[in-house]
């Protein structure tokens, strides 16, 4: 397993959870991926788990606070960038909201959280002493990330001109009408049109990750307590995945793709 120890501006980097059992969720997840936990305070009554795998950092984990108001459990994905205060003004620039932030979070980085133009929610961080995931793409760590939303034209202006992505539209059909983000050559996430069958699920931002076998860690979601929201499905030529929900609540998927041909 390689071990990444920087990104490039416009990046996913690290991935957190938010839930409102943190000693359930360490059951499920530990359970469901084999990852280990390691706690750090945050500050006064709080504390930041480190998800881990062989000692190697994989996403966050924290108990929704008082502040975050009636929010419910939820995965939240995070963009590496230069300058968490530049990201705010193109926000705001482009018709986005900067919900939190831009703050420092103790000296490890300054982050912040927006919605886009349709209300999907993602975060930004400026990296200090944290760089972000020690692992990504691997089984047990976050693979890909990926926004569903009702205006893919609305959304993709945005994320062009606040993350500096381009994108392709590489699907256009009825029901997955899909986009790729990209950063130079290095694919970033992707953009599906929300289908009329999912018309009541707000935008959102989903995130993967890496599994050996779907069909056994859909099963293994619900031994857990777990639910299986979308049930484990091929994508021709790009692998296998499945839409899951933790005990909480938290949505997030699990997938096996078809290593690219060298």
């Amino acid at each position: 397993m390689a071990t990444r120890t920087e990104y490039q501006h416009g990046e996913f980097s690290w991935v957190t959870v938010s839930t409102s059992d943190t000693a359930a969720a360490k059951r499920f997840y530990g359970g469901l991926f084999g990852w280990q936990f390691n706690d750090m305070p945050a500050g006064p009554g709080q504390t930041y788990t480190f998800l881990e795998l062989d000692h190697k950092s994989v996403g966050g984990l924290s108990a929704i606070t008082p502040e975050m108001g009636s929010v419910p459990p939820h995965w939240m994905p995070f963009v590496n960038v230069r300058s968490a205060d530049e990201i705010a003004k193109r926000v705001a620039q482009n018709g986005g909201k900067t919900l939190y932030g831009p703050e420092n979070v103790l000296d490890v980085g300054r982050m912040g959280v927006l919605a886009d133009p349709t209300g999907a929610r993602l975060a930004f961080w400026e990296p200090k002493r944290h760089k972000g995931a020690a692992l990504v793409g691997e089984t047990g760590a976050m693979c890909w990330n990926e926004l569903m939303t009702p205006d893919i034209e609305a959304a993709g202006r945005f994320y062009r001109a606040v993350f500096d992505w381009s994108s392709d539209l590489v699907d256009t059909s009825e029901d997955s009408s899909y986009t790729i983000f990209k950063i130079g050559q290095t694919m970033i996430a992707g953009m599906m049109a929300r289908p009329a069958r999912l018309k009541n699920v707000p935008p959102n931002w989903l995130t993967y990750f890496g599994v050996d076998d779907v069909d056994a860690s859909a099963a293994k979601v619900r031994e857990l307590g777990g639910k299986v929201m979308q049930p484990p499905t091929d994508i021709p030529g790009i692998g296998r995945f499945s839409v899951t929900q933790d005990g909480q609540g938290a949505v997030f998927a699990i997938a096996k793709f078809i290593p690219p041909v060298q």
